[in-house]
């Protein structure tokens, strides 16, 4: 069959993702696992697992571009390229127009404004702590005793949201403990646990008209997509995977590595190294 395939590996902190395209840009193989301590390791093991999907094998690769936290530990990568890049190359492809995207991920958060020809206009990442992450949520299932594949439900079902006042996980820990003693219903609170995670996003940066959320928090908790929606009053996209943005915009890269086309016209050099130093 020739060298038609294209790998983009996304390794973060919490999570490695491996999307596999074909050459008309469809996503024919995928793979996610916890990224654990051995990021090389998981790499390979993402990359046999989504080649297994496609129904192909290593030799049908013509490139591979790593992105993510841990994108120098791929081995079988070609080149790399940075989060705010490859997310924006993602979401660009699903919905080609000017927008913002909101990425919540394990460990941080980026806000990142694209112009109708999906040139980066800016972004924000919150790097201090883990408020508004999925490992804020994490924490607050584990405070709670409640399976975080359950929190989504929950928040759905809650009738009179609790609101936190804490953005700090520790001192939301306790607040939430003081929630739950007072009598307050499960429910409401962990709709309040995903309220402060929206807000935090939403004063990180003002929203264009389009918005699109992706990440593993968001395909995990859908329901906060919906709640998005209805603070600022207008639909919120959404990708079909949204945990693997950032891995097909790598990926995409990698084709036009191939295929020898300007992978962002318009692009400085500035940006680049902007977006590396905050990576």
């Amino acid at each position: 069959m020739g060298k038609e395939l294209f790998l983009g590996v996304d390794v973060g902190a919490s999570r490695t993702k491996v999307a596999v395209l074909d050459s008309a840009r469809s996503l024919v193989g995928r793979s996610v696992r916890k990224s654990g301590t051995d990021f090389a390791e998981t790499a390979d093991t993402c990359l046999e697992e989504a080649l297994a999907m496609a129904g192909r094998a290593r030799e049908d690769v013509a490139c591979c571009v790593s992105t993510g936290y841990g994108r120098k530990n791929v081995g079988y990568s070609d080149t790399s390229r940075t989060e705010i890049g490859c997310h924006a190359k993602g979401c660009y492809h699903y919905f080609p127009r000017a927008m913002t995207i909101i990425d919540i991920g394990g460990q941080d958060n980026k806000v990142i404004r694209l112009d109708d020809a999906g040139r980066r206009l800016g972004f924000k990442m919150n790097r201090k702590c883990a408020a508004g992450t999925g490992a804020f949520l994490e924490e607050m299932s584990m405070r709670l005793d409640i399976p975080l594949e359950e929190m989504d439900a929950l928040a759905r079902s809650s009738e009179g949201m609790v609101e936190l006042g804490s953005y700090c996980t520790v001192f939301s820990a306790t607040e939430v403990l003081e929630k739950i003693r007072s009598g307050k219903k499960v429910p409401d609170i962990v709709k309040g646990l995903f309220y402060s995670v929206i807000k935090r996003i939403l004063e990180m940066d003002t929203l264009t008209d389009t918005v699109v959320m992706t990440g593993g928090v968001v395909a995990h908790n859908p329901y906060l997509v919906d709640m998005v929606a209805e603070i600022i009053g207008r639909p919120v996209l959404v990708p079909e995977y949204p945990q693997f943005t950032g891995a097909v915009g790598a990926a995409l890269f990698a084709l036009e590595e191939t295929a020898g086309s300007p992978s962002n016209p318009g692009r400085s050099t500035m940006m680049e190294e902007v977006e590396n130093a905050s990576e």
